[in-house]
């Protein structure tokens, strides 16, 4: 379909199942749209807020299709949601963000074979479909390395980092899944996120942020990254160079690690909001859901300023009680706790901006709680 302005008064589809998606549906309203929302899980937040939702799996056509037919435009709100779904949505409404993107991240070999055309700098990997294979890759790719599964969204319980050859008959069990890669550990000093709106032909960039991991969740994101002059310019010019060869429109997050040499490898395409766009709520003027509501509804784009420095820190529900004191004391804290019913498990209860004179003034008030006193683990 042809690109088109969503005017106020139109339904907004959002499918997905994270927070991110009931942020969007939040900054939607203020726009004047209905929202209608699919999701697999009943108790999803982005559900309760919407004017018409749909409870499904993500194979079930017939609902799918009588969301689709709901909604103006349908956007998804994370890489997760299979291109396959999208490609079938489709067919019944407007999905500006398209499916090509997602076809390309959500298979590491196909996202590998699309940096080797751009020529952008990838960790050295190579495709696993036996044991013997990682004992011969290894040769090459050295230690430590990953084993990752070539499909995306399984989470840390189907990788295994290799650190000498004796882990290698361990992993045994996750090659017998179906082709892996394994690929060279990066001994990065920095992990950066650009996260960027493509809109036709306009390219719009939100500053930098360092991103920090834990358990293979993110942690924190921190604006502005501390990145040298150089380094900063030659991240933007390949976020350019990659991002112009995709086939898509909406927000997306680039991910890049930067070794202590100055050496930029490219970690990852994210073609939907990623949570590290979250910080810009306090950090910039727009919010990333805005910008990607302008995107993909044909409006101009807001030039994006730099407010002041900010750190996302996300928050685990057990984490919830330490708050209290900072709760009376802290005035530059603002809190997003995510709304699920207490029955329900969730990973993240929620996140944290602190926005202060400076990036180290916000890192010391939250190193100072003692509340997320613990190092950064392997991403």
């Amino acid at each position: 379909m042809e690109k088109k302005v969503i005017f106020p008064g139109s339904t907004l589809g959002i499918i997905g199942d994270s927070p991110t998606g009931a942020m969007l549906a939040m900054a939607a309203r203020n726009l004047g749209f209905k929202i209608a929302a699919y999701s697999q899980n009943e108790v999803s937040e982005t559900l309760q807020l919407a004017d018409y939702s749909v409870v499904g799996k993500m194979n079930d056509k017939d609902k799918l299709k009588e969301f689709a037919e709901r909604a103006d435009v349908v956007t998804y709100e994370s890489e997760h949601v299979s291109s396959e779904v999208i490609e079938y949505i489709s067919k019944y409404t407007y999905v500006p963000q398209k499916y090509d993107a997602l076809e390309i991240v959500q298979d590491r070999l196909l996202e590998r074979a699309f940096f080797d055309q751009l020529n952008v700098n990838i960790p050295p990997f190579e495709t696993i479909v036996s044991l013997e294979d990682v004992y011969n890759s290894v040769l090459s790719i050295g230690y430590p390395s990953v084993l990752k599964p070539i499909q995306k969204g399984f989470g840390k319980s189907y990788q295994s980092v290799i650190k000498t050859q004796a882990d290698i008959s361990d992993a045994a069990y996750l090659v017998e899944r179906g082709t892996y890669i394994l690929e060279s550990w990066i001994p990065y000093e920095q992990e950066i996120s650009m996260v960027l709106i493509k809109n036709g032909k306009e390219i719009n960039f939100f500053p930098a942020v360092e991103n920090k991991y834990r358990d293979h969740r993110l942690h924190q994101s921190i604006v502005p990254a501390n990145l040298d002059t150089e380094i900063s310019a030659e991240i933007h010019k390949i976020a350019i160079k990659i991002t112009e060869n995709l086939d898509y429109t909406g927000a997306l997050e680039i991910g890049f690690f930067v070794t202590k040499s100055g050496t930029i490898y490219v970690k990852r395409i994210v073609p939907a909001m990623h949570q590290s766009g979250y910080v810009f709520d306090k950090a910039t003027n727009v919010t990333m859901y805005e910008q990607h509501l302008r995107a993909i509804c044909g409006l101009p784009l807001s030039k994006v300023k730099f407010l002041a420095p900010t750190v996302m820190v996300s928050l685990k529900e057990e984490e919830r009680a330490d708050l209290k004191t900072q709760w009376v004391l802290k005035n530059n804290w603002y809190y997003h706790f995510y709304r699920y019913p207490e029955n329900h498990k969730l990973e993240r209860a929620g996140h944290i901006l602190v926005q202060s004179d400076s990036v180290r003034e916000a890192l010391n008030q939250i190193e100072d709680t003692g509340i997320w006193d613990k190092k950064e683990s392997i991403n």
